[in-house]
C-alpha cells in the first residue's frame, strides 16, 4: 500500500501550503518534518493514580508509542478518563461508572478524529475502559488494537478486593474484628493492575480478545510484566500493519465475532456486565445482537473456568498455566467458535491459534469439555411478568437453579445494605433494589455491596437479590439484574410490594411476580415515578439519552 493510503487521515491535516499552521503546532510539540510524511497513530492512555487498575498505563502508552514508531509511524499519545468502581461502589459516585464508558468512547472517538490519526492503540485497565475503548474502535472504524492493562496480583492469601466486600459483611455479623478487618484491607491489593478474579476486567478484556480486537493473550497478563510492555510495544507495530493491509475494526466485529466473545466469556463465567457491553460494542458497530442470542450461543457454550468469585481460582493462576489461548483452541476444536474469523494479527482467529499447545496435565483451572462447571451457560436470560423485556441472572449452579421468596423492597442501594447489615435481611428473602436502572439510578450502579455483604452473612443460598441496576463480576448468589422495562420507567419492578411472592426459574428462564393481574393494575394507576436524582450536568444528560439496558445501556440512539 502506497504510504499516502496509510495517511488517509493525517494527509488532511498537515499536507499542503494551507496546513503550515497545523505543521507549525506540530513542531511545537516534537514533531520532525520527517514525521509528516508518516502515517499518525494516537496511543489512547486511561492512565490515572485514581486507581490501581490504571496506575501503570502511562508506561505501556510509551511502548505502544515506542512499537509504532519503529514499524514506521509517528506516534501522539493522549489521554482520556477513568474513575473506580471499586472505590466509588456503594456510593452516591458509582453512578457515574456506566456514565464513563461513554465518555471515554466519546473522548477517543473526537480526539482521533479531530487530529486526523490514521489509526490507534487504546488502552484500558478499570471496568469501563475497555468497552468504551472498543465502542471507539468500531465507531471511527480506522486500523486500532486494544491493550489490556492487566490483572493485578492476588494479595495475602490469595485476596482481592472482593475479599475486602465479604470482610465488611462478616465484620456485621461478629465473625471478624476490627484487628481482622483491617489487616485484609491493608493486604488485599498489592499494586498495579486490574481486579484479580473473572470480574469484569477479566471478563471484558478476554471477550475483547476473543472479538479478535487485541493480539493474541493480551488478556492473560500480569499489569507488572515484560509480557504486558512486550504486548503494548506490539501493538502499536501491529497497527501500521493494519494501516498497511486496510484492515479495519468492520474486518473485524461479524456477527461471528460476537458469537465468540460471548461463547468465551460463558466457558470463564465471566461476568454478566459482559452481556451489556457486548450488546453495546455491537450496537456500535451496527452488528444486530440482542438479548436472545445470549441464550441461543449459551445453550451450546459450557462453562469450564473454576474462576473467582464463583471459583477458587484468580487470573494470575490461569496466566500461568497458559492463559485463554488454550481455552479457544479447545472451543475451536470442539466447534465452538468460528475460526475464519480476522483478527488484529491479519489472520484469522483459526490461524492465530494453530500452535496453542494445550493446558498441562493436571490443572485444576480449566475444566475438560465432558466435565463442564455447568453444561450450559450461567449467564440466563429471564423474561416474565417482572420483566417483560427481559433481566440478566448469573446462575452458576452453585446457588441452586429455582429461588421463590418474599419481596423486601427498597428504594435505592443504600437502603437495601444498611438492611443486609443490620440483619432485618432474613432467609427467604428476595431483596428488590429499584430506581437503579440506566435512567432512574441514573448510571445503573453496580450491587457489590450488597451482595458481598449477603454472602459475608452466609446468606448467598437463602436470599435473592434482584434489580434494575447491575452487578459488579465479584457478585456471586442468587442474583438477577438488568430488569427491564426499569422502575422508573414504571416497569413492573416499581409495582412489588414488601411480602409479594416472587419465584426465579433459571431452568424455564422466567422471573416471575405471583400478583393476580388485577392486582398490579390498580398498582399501576396509583403509581406516580419518583423525582430524578438529577436534573443537571452528566447525570441528567445521561439519563436523558441513555436506552434501557436490554439494548447496551447506549446513548448514541441515532447509530
Amino acid at each position: 500500500m502506497a504510504n499516502d493510503d496509510k495517511r488517509r487521515y493525517s494527509s488532511i491535516v498537515v499536507d499542503g501550503v494551507e496546513q503550515a499552521p497545523s505543521r507549525a503546532m506540530l513542531y511545537a510539540v516534537g514533531f520532525t518534518e520527517a514525521d509528516f510524511a508518516k502515517p499518525q497513530i494516537g496511543i489512547a492512555s486511561t492512565w490515572s493514580n485514581l486507581t490501581p487498575c490504571n496506575m501503570h498505563i502511562d508506561t505501556l502508552a510509551d511502548a505502544a508509542a515506542s512499537g509504532a514508531d519503529e514499524a514506521g509511524a509517528k506516534s501522539v499519545v493522549f489521554s482520556t478518563i477513568t474513575v473506580s468502581d471499586g472505590i466509588s461502589m456503594g456510593t452516591p459516585g458509582m453512578r457515574y461508572s456506566l456514565v464513563s464508558r461513554e465518555v471515554i468512547a466519546d473522548s477517543i472517538e473526537t480526539v482521533v478524529a479531530a487530529e486526523g490519526f490514521d489509526g490507534f492503540v487504546a488502552i484500558g485497565g478499570c471496568d469501563k475502559n475497555m468497552p468504551g475503548c472498543a465502542m471507539a474502535m468500531a465507531r471511527l472504524d480506522r486500523p486500532s488494537v486494544f491493550v489490556y492493562g492487566g490483572t493485578i496480583q492476588p494479595g495475602k492469601e490469595g485476596r482481592d478486593v472482593v475479599s475486602v466486600f465479604e470482610a465488611v459483611g462478616e465484620h456485621s455479623a461478629g465473625k471478624l474484628s476490627d484487628i481482622a478487618l483491617k489487616e485484609i484491607e491493608q493486604t488485599a491489593i498489592p499494586g498495579p493492575g486490574s481486579c484479580a478474579g473473572m470480574y469484569t476486567a477479566n471478563t471484558m478484556a478476554s471477550a475483547i480478545e476473543a472479538l479478535g480486537l487485541s493480539l493474541p493473550n493480551s488478556s492473560a497478563q500480569e499489569a507488572v510484566s515484560q509480557q504486558k510492555r512486550r504486548d503494548s510495544y506490539d501493538a502499536g507495530a501491529a497497527v501500521y500493519h493494519l494501516l498497511e493491509r486496510g484492515i479495519k475494526p468492520s474486518d473485524i466485529l461479524c456477527r461471528e465475532a460476537f458469537e465468540n466473545a460471548i461463547t468465551v466469556a460463558i466457558a470463564l463465567e465471566g461476568s454478566t456486565n459482559a452481556v451489556l457491553h457486548l450488546l453495546a460494542i455491537a450496537h456500535a458497530a451496527r452488528v444486530p445482537l440482542e438479548l436472545d442470542d445470549f441464550t441461543r450461543v449459551g445453550a451450546r457454550s459450557p462453562v469450564l473456568g473454576d474462576m473467582r468469585p464463583a471459583g477458587n481460582y484468580s487470573m494470575s493462576d490461569l496466566i500461568a498455566i497458559g492463559g485463554i489461548q488454550p481455552l479457544m483452541k479447545l472451543l475451536l476444536d470442539a466447534g465452538l467458535l468460528h475460526g475464519d474469523c480476522m483478527t488484529v494479527t491479519g489472520r484469522t482467529l483459526a490461524q492465530n491459534l494453530e500452535g496453542v499447545e494445550p493446558y498441562p496435565d493436571g490443572q485444576q483451572i480449566i475444566r475438560p469439555l465432558d466435565d463442564p462447571i455447568k453444561r450450559d451457560s450461567h449467564l440466563v436470560i429471564l423474561y416474565g411478568n417482572l420483566a417483560p423485556e427481559g433481566a440478566v441472572a448469573k446462575i452458576t449452579g452453585h446457588e441452586g437453579l429455582s429461588f421463590t421468596g418474599k419481596a423486601r423492597c427498597f428504594h435505592g442501594e443504600e437502603a437495601a445494605l444498611a438492611a443486609i447489615l443490620d440483619g432485618s435481611v432474613t432467609k427467604g428473602d428476595v431483596v428488590v433494589v429499584r430506581y437503579e436502572g440506566p435512567r432512574g439510578g441514573p448510571g445503573m450502579r453496580e450491587m457489590l455491596s450488597p451482595t458481598s455483604a449477603i454472602s459475608g452473612m452466609d446468606l448467598s443460598q437463602e436470599v435473592a437479590l434482584i434489580t434494575d441496576g447491575r452487578f459488579s463480576g465479584g457478585s456471586h448468589g442468587f442474583v438477577v439484574g438488568h430488569v427491564t422495562p426499569e422502575a422508573f420507567d414504571g416497569g413492573p419492578l416499581a409495582l412489588v410490594e414488601d411480602g409479594d411472592e416472587i419465584t426465579v426459574d433459571a431452568e424455564k428462564r422466567e422471573i416471575s411476580l405471583n400478583v393476580a393481574e388485577d392486582v398490579l393494575q390498580a398498582r399501576r394507576s396509583a403509581w406516580t415515578a419518583p423525582e430524578p436524582y438529577a436534573t443537571r450536568g452528566v447525570l441528567a444528560k445521561y439519563a436523558a439519552l441513555v436506552t434501557s439496558a436490554s439494548e447496551g445501556a447506549v446513548t448514541d440512539k441515532s447509530l
